[in-house]
Formats: C-alpha cells, structure tokens, sequence
C-alpha cells in the first residue's frame, strides 16, 4: 500500500520528469532548426525553431511546477516532524 508521504515524493518527481522532457524536447528541436538552416532549408529551420521556442516555454511551466510542487512536499515533512 502506498502512503500518503510516497504519493507525494512520486507526484514531485513526476513533476521533475515532466519539466526535464519539455527541455530535451526544446533541445532536440534546436539542433534540428541548426541542421536545416545549415542546409540552407530556413523554411524547415524556421518551424523546428517555433517548435523549439513552444517547447521551452512549456519546459519552463512545467519547472515551475515542479519547483513548485516540491517546495510543497519539503513544507509538508517539516510540518510533519
């Protein structure tokens, strides 16, 4: 059975994840932008550079969260004890 503290500490990490896919998402939509406009596609480079710039915000969001979430679980064990 899982209790309430393991739910927490999971949820938190989750979180982490979540944040840390976004920005290799990001990272990896960058390096393709870089591959086509060095190609001289910049039609092609210029869409994976939009892509790139949606997944950073959205990598941004879900770290504060994540900050956010974590910050809410230490506060909580040092309620606790």
């Amino acid at each position: 059975m899982v209790n309430l503290k393991d739910e927490e500490e999971i949820m938190a990490y989750d979180a982490h994840q979540r944040a840390a896919e976004f920005h290799e998402l990001a990272a990896h939509a960058h390096r393709a932008a870089a591959v086509s406009h060095g190609k001289e596609d910049h039609l092609t480079g210029h869409e994976h550079s939009r892509q790139a710039m949606e997944h950073a915000v959205r990598a941004f969001q879900a770290s504060q969260e994540a900050q956010h979430e974590s910050a809410m679980f230490v506060e909580s064990k040092g309620k606790k004890g």
